[in-house]
């Protein structure tokens, strides 16, 4: 028997759901995603701030697919970048090599390409302006087919993106409710703290997945169960989802407590929301808050009378901080508490992005890609981005790290210990499928929900049971 595909609408009831696993193990359907996922959706490249001068240029690799991004003009809107498909129209040869195993290639001072097999030429606009004897074709090649492919180019929350489906819709609709409440974060104002990156044997969606949930810390982070509580919820919102704390006290809930800003588990609040943000902060490499957040909650204890409620102290930490940022020039987003409640913890943008945030940061944040033609393997990124002082961002690149504690951080460390080894079991001729929690993992649910919808339906969720 069929059993029922699941929609929007039983994932709000939180319908029981599984899946199966040709997704992750699959070589054809690696394959398809090639032809059917990677050219047709928007995806996040990098941000603006790392094209500082006309000419700067970047290659964004992904499966099969090679895209050159170049800034042309001066200004940070969509109009002063251009993005074309790496490759020369005359024999396929990559205008930019791009070996096996490279994050990115990228340079300053472009005004043109030329392809280094016969040397065709292109300008920063994607014209052809020189190719070798055109009397050989008769004359009869057009600029139409001697140009390069165009991809198509957009902006969001500082983060440049493309999508080399001509017919897609915009990036505006693509990130909907989305992108609606985090732009009131102001990710564009935000800067790289750190960013790095490793080769990492599963596949992308396992990768993903690990980071899409707090569903797991109980079993993975055992360490932080000491601080507070991380009973979670999540939900869908179409393309892309969000996960939020959940609480079970009443005393509890505020317009805060779905995301980073939340009191810690101990009788005096003082004391449990400061040990719950430091430690958070220490052992996830420096995220999920900012220095000035912890410094603020290390003085609660001497600000704050002893009884102080969990809103008193989370009211008070806040207030501090922001006075504390505005000093050394950091100005804090104007949020609504009825966005900040909405906007939860943690969002995962379809189909390989993830990002936590906050006033002043998003971070940790996450993007995976598949590896070449091995379901096996991925292409695993990190990075922090926060809110600093006009002239006092660090300066950063993409670094390729091992995979030790001292890279990556404890928490981290115990997610890709997991990483693997997911992948590996799913390979067993007893795994039956997934069944993911409907309350607490909704966004890895919707992730298989919208990848069947880009796939022809192959791997869809559905019901666990027929009620």
């Amino acid at each position: 028997m069929t059993k029922q595909v699941l929609t929007a609408e039983d994932m709000d009831a939180e319908v029981l759901a599984t899946y199966g696993k040709e997704a992750f193990l699959s070589r054809e359907y690696l394959e398809a995603e090639k032809k059917l996922l990677w050219p047709k959706v928007w995806q996040m490249v990098e941000r603006v701030e790392d094209f500082p001068d006309v000419g700067d240029w970047i290659t964004y690799n992904v499966a099969d697919e090679s895209v050159i991004v170049m800034r042309v003009a001066e200004g940070d809107n969509a109009e002063a970048f251009r993005a074309y498909h790496n490759v020369c129209p005359h024999r396929g040869r990559q205008l930019v090599s791009v070996p096996d195993g490279v994050h990115d290639v990228r340079g300053k001072g472009r005004k043109n390409f030329i392809c280094g097999f016969h040397g065709w030429t292109f300008n920063a606009e994607g014209e052809n302006t020189y190719l070798l004897d055109p009397q050989d074709w008769k004359h009869r090649l057009t600029p139409e087919l001697t140009c390069l492919s165009t991809v198509k180019l957009d902006l969001w929350g500082g983060f440049i993106y493309i999508n080399m489906d001509p017919e897609s819709g915009s990036l505006k609709e693509w990130m909907g409710r989305c992108g609606e409440l985090l732009s009131h974060f102001q990710f564009e104002r935000m800067r790289y703290k750190w960013r790095q990156w490793a080769i990492y044997p599963c596949n992308w969606k396992v990768a993903i997945e690990a980071f899409l949930e707090p569903y797991h810390v109980a079993g993975t982070h055992t360490q932080l169960l000491a601080y507070g509580d991380y009973y979670a919820a999540s939900q869908q919102y179409g393309w892309h989802s969000v996960s939020k704390y959940d609480t079970r006290d009443d005393k509890f809930k505020m317009a805060q407590s779905s995301g980073t800003v939340r009191a810690g588990k101990g009788d005096d609040a003082r004391i449990s929301t400061y040990e719950l943000i430091r430690e958070n902060y220490e052992t996830v490499n420096y995220t999920a808050s900012t220095e000035t957040l912890v410094k603020a909650a290390k003085r609660l204890v001497d600000e704050l009378p002893e009884g102080s409620s969990p809103a008193e102290c989370i009211a008070h930490w806040l207030k501090s901080a922001k006075a504390d940022d505005a000093a050394r020039g950091v100005i804090w987003p104007d949020i609504p508490p009825e966005v900040q409640a909405e906007s939860g913890l943690a969002w995962g943008i379809f189909p390989n992005q993830n990002i936590l945030h906050g006033a002043t940061f998003a971070s940790p944040a996450y993007r995976v890609r598949p590896y070449g033609d091995d379901p096996n393997m991925c292409i695993f990124e990190t990075y922090a981005l926060e809110l600093y002082p006009e002239g006092q961002e660090p300066v950063t690149e993409w670094l390729e790290c091992a995979k030790t504690e001292e890279n990556w951080g404890p928490v981290l460390m115990q997610d890709f210990n997991n990483m693997e080894f997911v992948h590996k079991g799913m390979k067993s001729s007893g795994f039956r499928g997934a069944m993911p929690n409907p309350h607490q993992e909704q966004k890895v649910i919707n992730l298989h929900r919208n990848l069947a919808r880009m796939m022809g339906g192959r791997g869809a969720p559905v019901h666990l049971f027929e009620d």
